[in-house]
């Protein structure tokens, strides 16, 4: 309640007292004054026609039943999806690949020491969630990609499975080799964990929910409350994916029927040691058998036992094995070709496949995308053309590895590389705040759309709500930007859902859209993410469903009509400035704590500062950091820093003369972002080829900014890291240079029309 309180506060003191004030609205970035009046009338006609009513059927309809990739259900709605935007006006089909999806045939997990337990490995139907009943019809909770395995050893508990957790059980002296290792989902994404569990030596790997994390320690459990119940298990990929997502068998290529394909044995993402989801019912007996030193505090879950690291006594065989096999995925791709512009597209995707329902994850997400699409649809049938050309994409097989947009992706690369735009994403979406991440060239852009849409709670706009929260609940640099910052922050991606092609292979610019906070819940995953659990606690009446279509629509209808797109540098450039700073940062950081960490050694001080284990192993001596020569990059975003400025100048007015020219400095500003790519990509994962925003090689959702100079730091690779350095430096510049001509072509031209 206080907190409420002081977020209406916010509201007071801001001028808003809960109401959007009444003032002249500017002028559309990208458009002419008058362009922008008739723009804000249609999207006013727009909202006019969407319903709440609409993302309810059709919520219904596509968790009905089942629907991963290559099930039956999975291609049934995907045709009924292409039937729909065909009588919405699109031209619609199906892009059909053939990926790799291994189904499990046989999952067994069983205590053997010290006592016996085998576990249930099932999610029971809940009385009044009716798609929970579908028991026949489930893919039961597993890790795709993981290897086959029957392996039998002692457990050890590594906590979230991080490479940090495994640097405390080394300085604890506790080994994993030739262990199995049980981590708790959180921390970082599914894939890491098995990942540097076989770094670190195991041959087997669990994962469970914690309580702590999802389920009765945030809230009630299902059926009672939204979050996990002890049968609730999180299913999910464990492909390698910060080497590259999509088809395991065809990295690079799109995956059709007759592509090269890897051999199993060859492909670098399958995992290298058998892993298995359990749900916290199953975990207990597991973690309770085992015992040596008490696991730090900060590891402690909520279960009613002492958390013990192990190794052992505990025993467990752990034993899985797939039906690999090769499934159509079913893209929907829907196109409404523009009228001046044809060439020059604007995409928006959201994935429809699911583990089970999937009702919250992926289908709240897909049916405010329908919804949007058919209002704009509408619009067309009512006499309104866009000047570019705007698809629409129904991504299949995003969960195992974001398969049927990376296929799509990489089979279209050369076309798409030279005509899209922009790419706007969108995947679940519940009850609460606006949440945006993506280019930051579309930085100002973005915060007009932002700025435009109302909260159906609070009747302000979705961008102050935001900036209220932030000064309410954020970080310190949180609070600092809402106070000082005319521009919300865009936040930088990671990976995690099907933008990651887009921009980090190809250097499209994209954006990433949701809302969420206040409708959170355990489901993720599981069979309980049915229409009945999402209508119930996350998005009750989807009023936040046509908040996301009437954020992700003016961002689409925008992006298609602007007399010139609506790209910007001076907060793309602040922002790089920031990224500079942390690397700096980062560098001092890293220098200190070896100093620190070589002194203590020295001084045999480890002891000391150690927990009272029984064991304890000394760390090794670090290398100094030597001096990483900042200057180019320093020196480079200077230039940027100039080059956005005087952009800015030339382009606070739309363009308004012919549209031949209009289009030629269109094409010069969106290829600024591929600008952003190198070929080669980045140090041992040439998939990924953005330098500013990448995943983590070991945050695998997580980003990394400047990642080439960043994980070299953080790897202590000194070589690697000036090269690095050098690199990024060369494609600041490089964007700079293009900025400077973009610069002199709308000065030249704007000079020819006064001459004349």
């Amino acid at each position: 309640m206080r907190q409420v309180v002081a977020i209406a506060l916010v509201f007071f003191f801001m001028g808003y007292a809960g109401a959007e004030e009444v003032a002249a609205k500017p002028d559309l970035i990208g458009f002419t004054p008058e362009a922008s009046l008739t723009q804000r009338s249609r999207e006013k006609a727009f909202d006019a026609m969407l319903d709440t009513a609409n993302l309810d059927t059709w919520m219904q309809h596509l968790t009905a039943h089942p629907h991963p990739v290559g099930s039956p259900w999975g291609k049934a709605n995907a045709e009924w999806m292409v039937e729909l935007f065909r009588g919405w006006g699109y031209k619609a089909d199906l892009a059909t690949y053939h990926v790799l999806f291994p189904t499990p045939v046989e999952r067994h997990l069983e205590l053997l020491e010290p006592g016996t337990f085998v576990a249930t490995l099932n999610e029971p139907e809940i009385p009044g969630d009716a798609t929970s009943a579908q028991q026949d019809e489930h893919l039961p909770a597993y890790n795709a990609y993981s290897v086959d395995g029957d392996v039998t050893a002692e457990l050890v508990y590594v906590n979230y499975g991080i490479p940090d957790d495994y640097e405390q059980l080394e300085r604890r002296g506790i080994s994993v080799e030739g262990k199995i290792v049980i981590a708790r989902y959180g921390g970082s994404w599914r894939g890491i964990k098995p990942k540097v569990a076989a770094e670190n030596g195991a041959i087997g790997c669990i994962l469970y929910s914690d309580p702590r994390d999802d389920g009765f320690f945030q809230g009630r459990v299902y059926p009672e409350g939204a979050f996990k119940n002890e049968h609730g298990a999180q299913r999910g990929s464990v492909a390698d994916m910060p080497l590259f997502p999509g088809d395991p068998l065809t990295p690079g290529i799109g995956a059709t029927r007759d592509a090269e394909r890897l051999s199993r044995e060859e492909a670098p993402t399958l995992t290298k040691i058998p892993v298995l989801p359990i749900s916290s019912g199953d975990a207990w007996p597991l973690l309770e058998s085992i015992r040596g030193p008490v696991a730090p505090s900060e590891w402690r879950g909520a279960l009613p036992i002492t958390y013990h690291l192990g190794p052992g006594p505990a025993k467990v065989r752990l034993k899985v094995a797939f039906d690999w096999k090769i499934v159509p995925a079913y893209n929907v791709i829907a196109r409404l070709d523009g009228s001046e512009r044809p060439d020059q597209w604007v995409m928006r995707g959201n994935h429809h496949d699911a583990w089970v329902s999937g009702a919250h994850d992926p289908i709240s997400g897909m049916v405010a995308l329908l919804e949007e699409a058919r209002a704009i649809g509408e619009l067309v049938k009512q006499g309104w053309r866009p000047k570019r050309t705007i698809l629409y994409g129904a991504w299949d097989a995003e969960e195992p590895g974001l398969l049927g947009s990376t296929e799509w992706v990489e089979h279209n690369a050369d076309r798409l590389r030279e005509r899209l735009v922009a790419y706007i994403n969108t995947d679940g979406n519940g009850r609460g705040f606006l949440s945006a991440g993506g280019s930051h060239t579309l930085e100002k852009f973005f915060n007009q759309v932002a700025n435009d849409v109302i909260d159906p709670q609070t009747g302000v706009s979705v961008a102050k709500r935001l900036r209220a929260n932030m000064l309410v609940n954020g970080s310190p640099e949180a609070k600092n930007d809402a106070r000082n910052r005319t521009d919300l922050r865009l936040s930088a991606l990671g990976s995690g859902s099907d933008y990651t092609p887009f921009l980090q292979h190809l250097g499209i610019a994209s954006l990433n859209l949701s809302y969420g906070g206040e409708g959170t819940g355990g489901e993720y995953h599981s069979i309980y993410d049915s229409y009945n659990h999402y209508t119930r606690f996350i998005d009750p009446g989807f009023e936040y469903g046509v908040a996301l279509a009437r954020t992700a629509g003016r961002t689409m209808m925008r992006l298609a009509d602007a007399d010139v797109l609506p790209f910007e540098f001076v907060d793309f450039a602040d922002t790089i400035g920031m990224y500079v700073d942390e690397i700096a940062e980062l560098e001092d950081d890293l220098r200190e704590e070896i100093q620190t960490h070589n002194r203590l050694l020295d001084e045999k001080s480890f002891e000391l500062a150690a927990d009272p284990l029984k064991t304890f192993v000394p760390p090794a001596r670090r290398e100094a950091v030597p001096h990483l020569n900042l200057a180019p990059l320093r020196n480079a975003l200077e230039r940027l820093v100039a080059a956005a400025g005087a952009h800015a100048l030339v382009a606070r007015a739309p363009l308004d003369g012919p549209a031949s020219e209009q289009s030629a400095i269109d094409v010069l500003l969106y290829q600024t972002e591929r600008l952003l790519t190198r070929t080669e990509g980045l140090p041992r994962r040439p998939w990924f080829r953005h330098q500013i925003y990448s995943p983590g090689f070991y945050t695998g959702y997580g980003v990394k900014t400047l990642p080439g100079a960043r994980e070299a730091i953080e790897l202590e690779a000194w070589d690697e890291a000036a090269r690095e350095i050098e690199r990024v430096s060369g494609v600041i510049a490089g964007i700079a240079d293009k900025i400077e001509q973009i610069t002199k072509r709308i000065e030249h031209e704007a000079t020819g029309r006064s001459d004349g």
